[in-house]
């Protein structure tokens, strides 16, 4: 069985993505990972080279910043990188740049790819997902973060990154998939308050015009974390891999008990989840294929 990781990436330094851990992340299980380094004026290119000689391949690409609509500049970059996985790859393990596999899953990946390796309608795999807000402490537990998401698809089948590339279509239709029992931390909402706002303008840029940022995004230097009604704090263990940012956390968050509470329905359809695991009205960017 044959493996390619793939991913995007742009001013990593800039923007304190954890992109070295990402893609140490998924390396023991891909024969290759493909990097599709955006232009970047911060050193991220010799950052991503620095971290594995023999199997990282960088393909350089220039981000068309005239694609505002939805995101899609990045559906458009992480479809270069899926498109330049080795050809005889029977899975394309994708990561974003502020995403981390836990090491403590790795035998439930490994066992699901090889599992459905042989049932070609099983198109990708999905994840469970960990969103943390603020700090290394805390995760968002609301409706407005996804579950889960597609992190494994079958290349070079007509799959391609969808939208904002945070799943994957074949055209506009949702692929087939499996889960697997484990879990994808997301950190992108945990960096410096001043980074997260610098963030915040930058990446808003492809999403709307200049006109709806000034009205929008606030201009205060620190991003305001405490703008969240619905947190829990994290009593697990992060990636061995993260420890070392983790310890480097030069800033202090703790929710503020005054943040305006969920709305009646919210605190309903929240209680509805949490006693019977039914998320009403959830969007789904694939179809499970039940056994």
């Amino acid at each position: 069985m044959k493996v390619s990781g793939f991913t995007i990436v742009r001013n990593a330094i800039k923007y304190d993505y954890p992109v070295v851990e990402s893609i140490r992340s998924i390396l023991p299980f891909c024969d290759e990972v493909v990097v599709a380094v955006g232009n970047s004026d911060d050193g991220t290119r010799e950052l991503v080279a620095s971290i594995d000689a023999d199997r990282i391949r960088i393909i350089d690409t220039v981000w068309d910043e005239s694609l505002r609509e939805g995101g899609i500049v990045l559906a458009s970059e992480t479809n270069k990188a899926l498109a330049a996985v080795s050809k005889d790859a029977d899975w394309a393990f994708y990561i974003q740049a502020d995403e981390v596999v836990h090491e403590g899953f790795h035998d439930q990946i490994r066992d699901g790819m090889e599992k459905w390796a042989g049932e070609r309608d099983v198109e990708g795999l999905i994840f469970n997902y960990l969103h943390f807000w603020g700090s290394f402490d805390w995760i968002g537990n609301s409706r407005k973060w996804y579950r889960r998401e597609v992190r494994i698809i079958r290349p070079h089948r007509g799959i391609n990154s969808f939208k904002d590339a945070q799943g994957f279509r074949m055209g506009s239709r949702k692929i087939g998939v499996k889960p697997l029992d484990a879990w994808i931390y997301h950190y992108g909402w945990v960096k410096p308050p001043t980074t997260q706002q610098d963030k915040q303008h930058e990446f808003h840029k492809f999403w709307h015009d200049e006109g709806w940022i000034r009205e929008n995004i606030s201009r205060d230097d620190e991003f305001d974390y405490s703008i969240i009604n619905a947190l829990s704090h994290f009593n697990g263990e992060h990636p061995a891999l993260m420890q070392d940012r983790i310890a480097r956390q030069n800033w202090k968050f703790e929710p503020k008990p005054d943040v305006k509470p969920l709305s009646l329905r919210h605190q309903f359809l929240d209680r509805v989840e949490k006693v019977t695991g039914w998320r009403i009205g959830e969007f789904r960017n694939y179809k499970l294929i039940s056994d």
